[in-house]
């Protein structure tokens, strides 16, 4: 199959090419092609499914890579994002963990990001009124496109930060989800970011290009990317929708976590809740 893969789609976009370009083509030939390209999609199908019900994901992981499985992971989790976001359900809180939003300063530019590419559907469906087939492509492509764009958004918003007795949950929409416990968190400070170079031991998380939180562990954790490359970690910058709520938050938990040490050794406490500049002084 994988064979057929390799052949079957540079054909595609031979052909695809030649119908952009007005080319006649037989009909049997784009029946034919079609035809192979459905039965591989087919039997692919069919042969993972057995391969999960007799051996499980540790069968489907021998036989997909897995850039490939975080990526249909990740689309998967952008399109149930779009049913949560529809039913108002968040994903991942349950009774007694506080959720933190991170999605209202980005929302005016995905839902223009939504429009533009509606404008362009639109745009391009008139254009290619009079070729059929390329028409039928791109109203799908483009239609498909829309519906990320939404899922991506959903997914920001039901996919909040969380906050449990023993661990924040740190996310970004579908593609970013990073458990850190309490006894690694040494500080949390208001610091609000524009702008972030990438350095060693430094995880950023911007939303609409900006942090507003700067989290330092004790010890490192290990993130995890869209593609599965993984990077420890002693340096967590985030963004919140309401980041002194949060901050609050996460320094009473961490003297909560304490418990009775925080009268034997109360420079633990003052350590664990260091002192921050106000969140509108910018770094």
């Amino acid at each position: 199959m994988r064979g057929i893969a390799l052949v079957l789609v540079p054909t595609e976009l031979t052909l695809l090419a030649c119908l952009l370009t007005g080319a006649p083509l037989p009909p049997d030939v784009l029946l034919g092609v079609e035809a192979v390209a459905v039965t591989m999609f087919v039997v692919e199908g069919a042969g993972l499914a057995v391969l999960y019900r007799r051996g499980g994901r540790a069968a489907v992981r021998e036989v997909v890579p897995e850039p490939v499985r975080r990526i249909v992971g990740h689309e998967l989790r952008v399109l149930g994002s779009l049913a949560l976001w529809v039913a108002r359900r968040r994903h991942g809180v349950r009774a007694g963990d506080l959720a933190f939003g991170h999605a209202r300063d980005q929302a005016a530019m995905m839902y223009g990001i939504v429009f533009v590419s509606v404008v362009e559907t639109v745009g391009l469906s008139v254009l290619l009124r009079n070729w059929p087939a390329v028409h039928a492509v791109v109203l799908v492509v483009d239609v498909y496109g829309v519906v990320l764009l939404l899922g991506m958004q959903a997914a920001s918003v039901t996919r909040p930060h969380v906050l449990s007795a023993d661990a924040l949950r740190v996310r970004k929409g579908a593609h970013r989800d990073l458990w850190i416990p309490l006894d690694r968190i040494a500080a949390v400070s208001g610091e609000r970011r524009f702008t972030h170079e990438a350095a060693d031991g430094v995880l950023d998380l911007p939303v609409a290009a900006q942090t507003s939180l700067t989290l330092e562990l004790t010890e490192p954790v290990t993130a995890v990317g869209l593609l599965g490359g993984k990077q420890q970690v002693t340096t967590v910058r985030l963004h919140a929708d309401e980041p002194e709520k949060l901050r609050a938050a996460l320094n009473q938990a961490l003297r909560a976590k304490a418990g009775p040490e925080v009268e034997q050794a109360p420079e633990l406490t003052r350590a664990r809740t260091v002192p921050s500049p106000p969140l509108d002084q910018p770094a």
